[in-house]
Parts: C-alpha cells; sequence; structure tokens
C-alpha cells in the first residue's frame, strides 16, 4: 500500500527481447478453451484481456482498502484516496500531461467525448456555428456532436477520406476555412480500418486557425506513445479496457485553461466548494468535473495497467505487433475472394476484411467453434461501410499477447470457411 506522502514515478523501459511466453503465463483468460479449443482472443480492438496484477489489484482494493475518497478522515478512505489520486499522477506522467488538474477520470472514451460536447460545446457552439469530424468515426465521436449541432442549429461537416482509409488534408483546410469552424474532433486511429492519422499536423492546421481540437484516442494509447504535449492537442479521451486495464473507467486530458473555463458537466457531490440555497461554488480541477462516488477500484486498476504496459516497454509492444501486423496482412492476401480494408501507409495492429460471398458474421461465428474470438459487423463506424459500400467487415486485432501460430490458426479456418461456402 502506498501512503499519501508517496510521489508516483514510472518503472523505467527495460532493454530485452519480448519473453512472449512469460507475458501470456500472466493472463489467466488466455489458459481457457472454448468449445474444445484453446482460445484465439483477436477481438483486442473491442477490449483487450487484463494481465493478474490489474486483477489483483482491484480484488486487492475491494479486500482491504476500500472506502469513498476525498470524504473520510479514517484509514480506509485515506488510503483508497492516497491510490486513487496516485494513479492520476500515473496517466499524467504516461501522456505527459502538464499537471494532474489536466487528468479528468471519466467511465471511457464515450463520456469523455460527451463531456466536451456538453460543455465547452454548448457553452461556445451557436446556430451558424460549425463542428468538424472525420469520415472514419466511430459513432462516440460522431453523435454527440451531431446532438451538439441538433441542439444549437450548429452544422456538423465531414473530413472524407479515400480508398487507402486515409484522411484528404486538402479537404480538411478547405472545411476549416470558412471561419465558422468552433471545434475539431477526430480519431487518432481508426477502429474499423487501423488508420493512424497524423495528429500533429491536423492539431496544427486547426491551432492556424484559433480552433480547439478532440482527439479519441481509443485505439491509439495500447500500441504507441502518446504525448499530448508533443501533440498538442486540447483534449484527448481514452478508455481503460483498450489499455490492459479494466471497464467503466476513461481518461480526458484537457488543457487547464480551456477546463477552468468550462462549466461542469454533471453537478453533485465531491466537485463542489460550497453550496448553500442560493448558489454554489465548484471545486478546482479536476474534482470540478468528477461529480459523484466514481468507479475507485477501476481507476486504481487503471494505474496499474499503465504501470504494467510501460514496465514492458511501448516500443517493444509497438515492434511486436508490427510484425503481428504485416505477417496476418501477408496472410490473409492469399486467401482466394479475400478482401482488406484499409490499406494506409500508417496503421494500427489490426486488419479488417470481408470475404466474397460470405457474410461477416458467418465468418465469426465459424471461427468462434474454432475458438478463434473476433469481432464481425459494422464495428460501430457505419459511416465507414457505406464508403466500402459493405454492410459489415470483420476484424482481427492484436495485443502483446498474441502470437503467429494463432494467425497461422486463424487463416487455416478461414481457407476452410472459404472451402464450405464453394
Amino acid at each position: 500500500m502506498h501512503s499519501m506522502r508517496e510521489i508516483p514515478t514510472m518503472p523505467p523501459t527495460r532493454n530485452y527481447e519480448l519473453d512472449l511466453a512469460h507475458i501470456r503465463t500472466q493472463f489467466p483468460i488466455l489458459c481457457r478453451e472454448v468449445y474444445g479449443n484453446s482460445l484465439v482472443y483477436l477481438d483486442n480492438a473491442a477490449s483487450m484481456q487484463k494481465p493478474l496484477k490489474v486483477i489483483k489489484a482491484i480484488s486487492d482494493c475491494y479486500s482491504n482498502y476500500y472506502s469513498n475518497i476525498h470524504r473520510g478522515v479514517h484509514l480506509l478512505s485515506t488510503l483508497s484516496t492516497a491510490a486513487y489520486e496516485r494513479a492520476r499522477k500515473i496517466v499524467q506522467l504516461f501522456i505527459n500531461a502538464s499537471s494532474m488538474q489536466e487528468i479528468i477520470f471519466t467511465s471511457g472514451t464515450t463520456e469523455s467525448i460527451n463531456l466536451v460536447a456538453s460543455s465547452l460545446g454548448g457553452s461556445t457552439v451557436k446556430a451558424g456555428d460549425e463542428v468538424v469530424i472525420t469520415g472514419m468515426e466511430h459513432h462516440s465521436n460522431i453523435v454527440p456532436w451531431q446532438v451538439l449541432c441538433e441542439r444549437t442549429g450548429a452544422v456538423l461537416r465531414v473530413v472524407p477520406f479515400n480508398y487507402r482509409g486515409e484522411l484528404i488534408i486538402h479537404e480538411y483546410e478547405r472545411l476549416l476555412e470558412s471561419g465558422r469552424v468552433k471545434l475539431v474532433a477526430f480519431v487518432h486511429t481508426s477502429n474499423a480500418l487501423g488508420t493512424i492519422n497524423p495528429v500533429k499536423i491536423l492539431v496544427e492546421i486547426a491551432h492556424a486557425r484559433d480552433i480547439p481540437v478532440l482527439v479519441d484516442g481509443a485505439q491509439a494509447i495500447a500500441h504507441s506513445a502518446v504525448d499530448v504535449r508533443e501533440l498538442d492537442c486540447d483534449f484527448y479521451a481514452f478508455s481503460g479496457h483498450k489499455i490492459y486495464g479494466p471497464s467503466g473507467v476513461g481518461v480526458l486530458y484537457g488543457k487547464r485553461a480551456l477546463l477552468e473555463a468550462m462549466p461542469p458537466y454533471q453537478v453533485g457531490g465531491d466537485m463542489i466548494k460550497i453550496v448553500t440555497f442560493e448558489k454554489t461554488q465548484y471545486a478546482e480541477l479536476p474534482n470540478k468535473f468528477e461529480a459523484g462516488t466514481p468507479n475507485i477500484a477501476g481507476v486504481i486498476g487503471l494505474g496499474v495497467a499503465l504501470e504494467w504496459l510501460q514496465n514492458i516497454g511501448i516500443e517493444i509492444i509497438k515492434a511486436h505487433e508490427q510484425t503481428l501486423l504485416e505477417y496476418t496482412t501477408d496472410q490473409l492476401s492469399r486467401v482466394p475472394g479475400l478482401n482488406i480494408l484499409g490499406t494506409a501507409c500508417e496503421k494500427a495492429p489490426l486488419v479488417a476484411f470481408t470475404m466474397k460471398g460470405i457474410h461477416p458474421h458467418d465468418i465469426g461465428t465459424i471461427l468462434d467453434r474454432e475458438g478463434i474470438a473476433i469481432r464481425a459487423g459494422h464495428q460501430c463506424a457505419q459511416p465507414t461501410m457505406e464508403r466500402y459500400g459493405v454492410p459489415a467487415m470483420a476484424r482481427v486485432s492484436f495485443a502483446i499477447y498474441n502470437r503467429h501460430e494463432e494467425i497461422d490458426a486463424l487463416v487455416k479456418t478461414l481457407f476452410k470457411i472459404k472451402e464450405l461456402f464453394k
């Protein structure tokens, strides 16, 4: 247990070859069987599995020191508060934010985006204004802006992307020239295509016109280093469950000046300084945006997940995942009638595909009977499906614990599926 006086630091990155066998032993779920087959988990873009350290940290919280935070003087509350705020410091260091006050804990990326849409958007966007997003967004970075525009009379503008899955930058610049754009929001990495967008360039283009930028980092955060000060984005959102942490917890990073100027997204307990029937004074950052009792154990688990990942080394993870991406792309290209969707030069470890004459749901169902878990459907990105003229896609996505042998099992079964649907 850490005392309140301890200053958390990120463990140093170790320089060693990846011990994949050892890493896999840290994930209990990978030992299970599915329909009599060893589990091959290739649905990591939806949710990653949890290492034992994270599972134990959550259990330890509930078993040994759980209590509500910030509100009690007794020992359990003091210990819970210290662990919770230690996790905030870990997040700050992990993404290189300027201060802990810029780290807001939410329930996930979706709430983080809704917070900005409701708070900043609701207080600055007026009728006739414009909000710019891209054509490759997850629904969670489309619908909140649609609701904002419907409520205010603003207009939603969409940046198109080409068939490779890359944004058309000159169209992005053209949309920002109207002088009416109040906010830009785009995905760091596409959950459907794997495209890694040129965030720094996109932010520079928007900032040259004094337009604030929100980046949806849900799919990027686990696969490459994220430095919010280097990117210079105004907001960055991500979820714990997509970076080896628990579900039900996420992060909104925001530049301090913007967060201080924004009204609260929700109101209630722990986000107030003084309450009378005549007037309420809100608490300072970050409490101002954390109304109610939070997911205390989840936040603590997220901090442990980030430490666990940092201890392995993000560059080591990225290198391993890129070999998986390259190998998968090559092997899938050998399957007759299989079409890979999204071939951007910069890609995350994710491959989406269709097979001629075979619905993705059939692909996913048959693979499941072989113990292979993938995603099949519209990927919560229906406009992206429309861009390619398909109702759905099959998607395989990787994490640190995946092996080349699992890709072989995938491809072998895809050949069987091809024969089955002849």
